[in-house]
């Protein structure tokens, strides 16, 4: 008689909801000492269905409490993805004596006989977030040619004094402009001779970066995220523009006319940025949902279905010929929640790889500086046949996540295989992070210029984590590993 085992594939220390279906983040603000995640929701199902806006808090973008469902849908369709800002001076006629939340978001009206109706709609709250009020003149964007016509993304543009948004139209990303969130005036369209356009275009953010921190040299940053297609087995991922913006028009510069991505791992998807992170903050903070439109309803969690990836500071950086390139580090809270199990320095591989094979862990992060140009690989959730390989081939200049036998991959064709990212002007060593969880790895390479997010279905014994290289003088200069414990904040 054999027993069948149930997995746990929630994450310890990544989003994901109590129960049911997850996908896109969605109206991600700071407001009153609070990170707010709203979030594409189907509360009834545990695949894609009649969308909603669920709802989470966070204080340390680490611990997360669900709040009530923020937006159901209405007359006017389902609530699709969007964003949300605080009104601090009014503009809507909302808010009387203090700032409030105000969302944007599309609505998705289903037409028997003919195409969806996409349009844009308003909803405000004045008891940070908790309830919501739909404004009474929805929808106040909408557009007559345009099927997909969906995620709005706004912010405040100081140089002009009013609301910008961008927002997804099929294959470009259209701007328009507003005094009041009400009334919006068409400023212009992107995307028509550049990126890829194997997919719709779908939730667009753009934002001014500093270039290596210099607040003098500031460059905009466009992301746009790209639909699974049948032609092409990545499915679903996210590419990045960096140019100049006026306020109207998005000018790309010569960088952007090659196709670049946020993420070469298969699991980091229409991400956006947080609103109104204080200026004393200073960071651009983004989040992406840990899945892929090719196998997103088919992946063997039980009780609930989506993650979210961990938040992330972005940024840019340069190289050593001069282009600029987008930089992803995990936040500096996720530290705190670091209970410290292994710290080596300057070490041989064989006294690693001894002091690896006595732990057992599912939850965890890796650290590890190492030479420039070394070839190697940590195997993790490895027990049996079972193993994720995460690695860097010096000769290839790539660092890897190999999830051919990482567990169950049955459920899609294209679930297994080897994903790789470019490592670019590294100096005279290479650092390595690896955030595991229980059906996740992330890995950020080369001080964040390379990054892999992929999602992973071991066995729960599949606890074991090893080092390997034939490389015989193979040493590192740092090698430590974390439990992360989100409640415990870094204390036993």
């Amino acid at each position: 008689m054999s027993t069948m085992i149930k997995h746990n594939y929630r994450g310890k220390y990544h989003f994901s909801p109590k129960e049911k279906w997850m996908n896109d983040p969605n109206g991600m603000v700071y407001f009153k000492g609070e990170y707010h995640l709203f979030y594409q929701h189907h509360p009834y199902g545990m695949t894609w269905g009649p969308m909603h806006w669920g709802h989470a808090v966070s204080k340390d973008l680490i611990v997360w409490e669900e709040l009530d469902i923020a937006l159901a849908p209405d007359e006017n369709g389902m609530i699709f993805s969007g964003s949300a800002v605080v009104d601090w001076n009014n503009t809507t006629g909302f808010f009387e004596n203090e700032p409030g939340l105000v969302a944007i978001f599309t609505h998705h009206l289903v037409q028997e006989g003919g195409d969806p109706v996409q349009t844009q709609s308003l909803a405000y709250s004045k008891d940070s977030g908790r309830t919501w009020t739909k404004y009474e003149g929805n929808p106040v964007l909408k557009h007559d040619t345009f099927v997909d016509f969906r995620d709005p993304k706004v912010f405040w543009h100081e140089q002009t004094g009013r609301w910008v948004m961008v927002i997804a139209c099929g294959q470009s990303v259209c701007i328009y402009h507003s005094g009041d969130l009400k009334s919006w005036t068409f400023g212009s369209e992107f995307g028509a001779d550049i990126g890829f356009h194997g997919g719709v275009w779908e939730c667009p953010d753009l934002f001014a970066l500093a270039v290596d921190g210099d607040s003098s040299r500031q460059k905009w940053v466009m992301l746009v995220s790209i639909g699974d297609h049948p032609a092409y087995k990545e499915g679903s991922r996210t590419q990045y523009f960096t140019g100049e913006f006026d306020g109207v028009t998005f000018m790309p510069d010569e960088d952007s006319y090659t196709v670049r991505w946020l993420d070469y791992g298969r699991d980091n998807y229409a991400g956006v940025s947080w609103s109104d992170v204080p200026a004393a903050d200073g960071r651009r903070l983004f989040i992406g949902w840990m899945s892929n439109w090719k196998y997103a309803n088919l992946t063997p969690t039980e009780g609930f279905r989506g993650a979210m990836t961990v938040p992330r500071e972005i940024g840019l950086g340069s190289l050593a010929d001069g282009s600029v390139i987008l930089v992803q580090k995990p936040v500096h809270e996720l530290e705190r929640a670091r209970v410290p199990v292994l710290e080596l320095e300057n070490v041989s591989r064989e006294e690693a790889e001894e002091a690896l094979s006595a732990l057992q862990l599912e939850s965890y992060e890796v650290t590890a500086v190492v030479p420039a140009g070394s070839t190697f690989a940590f195997k993790v959730r490895k027990g049996g046949r079972i193993e994720t390989v995460v690695g860097v081939e010096a000769s290839r200049g790539e660092v890897y996540v190999d999830r051919t036998k990482s567990g169950l991959h049955q459920f899609h064709e294209h679930f297994s295989g080897v994903h790789a990212a470019k490592l670019q002007s590294p100096g005279k060593t290479l650092d390595l992070r690896i955030f595991m969880d229980l059906s996740s790895v992330e890995v950020f390479a080369n001080d964040g210029q390379a990054v892999i997010t992929d999602l992973i279905y071991p066995n729960a014994d599949s606890t074991e984590i090893s080092l390997v290289s034939d490389e015989e003088r193979f040493k590192l200069y740092s090698l430590s590993v974390y439990t992360l414990v989100p409640s415990a904040k870094g204390s036993n």
